[in-house]
């Protein structure tokens, strides 16, 4: 077990390897605009990445299609598991949340995942986000 980033835990958080390696390699692919997506299981356990299209189509922002977010909550329902984190890239910029990230941080029961690609190797920041407040998470990959 890998274990990353651990100052300030709000809780934790597991994430299959395979799941890890298709999420940075998304957010990768998507370069120079911002990819998203969405992570499902059981138990604050990603299980299942479930890549999303960037509507906002921009480098320093992103938005999911509402239909494709309900055809995905049906699917993870279907699957047994809830949804566990939402990912998003950050070409330039640290994995750190922005204040539009805060602002728009509608699920407080999902782990927020940043995946800043700003130098040669990225960099994943995972965070609770509740009323506002950014908390850091102490994470696994599995």
């Amino acid at each position: 077990m890998e274990e990353q980033k651990s100052k300030d835990s709000g809780g934790l958080f597991f994430i299959e390897q395979s799941i890890w390696t298709k999420m940075i390699a998304h957010c990768q692919s998507e370069q120079p605009m911002e990819a998203c997506g969405l992570l499902s299981g059981t138990g604050g356990h990603a299980e299942t990445i479930w890549m999303m299209e960037n509507v906002e189509n921009s480098p320093t922002a992103f938005a999911m299609d509402m239909e494709q977010i309900r055809r995905v909550f049906r699917q993870i329902e279907e699957k047994g598991e809830r949804l566990v984190g939402i990912y998003h890239s950050h070409p330039t910029a640290p994995p750190v949340p922005s204040s539009r990230d805060i602002e728009f941080a509608n699920y407080p029961e999902a782990a927020y995942i940043i995946v800043s690609l700003a130098k040669r190797i990225p960099e994943i920041g995972i965070y609770h986000i509740l009323e506002k407040r950014v908390t850091p998470i102490l994470f696994y990959i599995v």
